[in-house]
């Protein structure tokens, strides 16, 4: 999740460390039988926020990354380069959400928390849980079919 909130690896790998720094500092007034992993993501979540708040008002930097799939993907069976190219889409979708949508698909999806444990994390109803999922599920058909119905029309030009 952090990756994806982050959308940059060294700061997913800051953004953890300083998670665990301020758990460790908080640890004695965790309370016996708490849900450790909904603790640890929102003090994650809220270092999160935090940071993008701070860069709202500072000044604006734009990364490159270059990416060298290509020359590493020929060597790849065809199964495992679609594999790859199919997360790699999905990750690009999950990418374009809302940041309310994208969390909230992350925690259900790739940290297979509960509802309940996403509703204590986020502070909001179950229920609300269960409709953003839907819309955000939807959201991702909707992005999905249009990757896969672009790019298969550029295979067949």
């Amino acid at each position: 999740m952090r990756l994806v909130l982050t959308r940059n690896h060294a700061e997913a790998e800051d953004l953890v460390q300083e998670t665990y720094v301020r758990a460790m500092q908080a640890m004695a007034r965790l309370r016996a039988g708490s849900n450790m992993k909904g603790w640890l993501f929102t003090i994650l979540r809220n270092i999160w926020f935090n940071q993008l708040r701070k860069r709202r008002n500072g000044p604006q930097t734009v990364e490159i990354e270059v990416w060298d799939d290509v020359a590493n993907s020929v060597a790849e069976p065809h199964d495992l380069y679609v594999s790859k190219l199919e997360t790699e889409q999905v990750r690009a979708a999950i990418q374009e959400l809302p940041v309310q949508f994208r969390e909230i698909i992350l925690l259900r999806e790739y940290e297979d928390l509960s509802y309940r444990e996403i509703a204590s994390i986020l502070h909001c109803p179950v229920g609300t849980v269960m409709s953003r999922l839907g819309r955000t599920r939807a959201k991702l058909r909707t992005l999905l079919a249009a990757t896969w119905i672009g790019s298969s029309k550029e295979r067949f030009k």
